[in-house]
């Protein structure tokens, strides 16, 4: 059952959060709901939960950037070794 939260909040806030929340095709509500969500899966440890909104542009532009397993053939380990032989 939902019910009414009051908030104060600085106008440049109030201001700065309606535009996220505008952005996002969400009311400010929804946004802060998602927030407490998102807070709540967190302390949990099960982010798969969330409903989280879809990455950026600019984050789905470094997908695929770092290899899955860091130094897979173990190339900076080797050089550590021979460095400090």
């Amino acid at each position: 059952m939902a019910k009414t939260l009051t908030l104060r909040l600085d106008e440049r806030l109030i201001a700065a959060a309606k535009r996220h929340a505008a952005a996002r095709g969400m009311s400010v509500s929804r946004m802060v709901a998602h927030c407490f969500e998102a807070l709540e899966a967190l302390e949990a440890g099960d982010l798969e939960g969330v409903d989280a909104p879809a990455p950026s542009h600019r984050v789905r532009s470094l997908l695929g950037v770092l290899p899955s397993e860091p130094d897979p053939e173990g190339t900076y380990r080797t050089h550590l070794e021979r460095r400090h032989e």
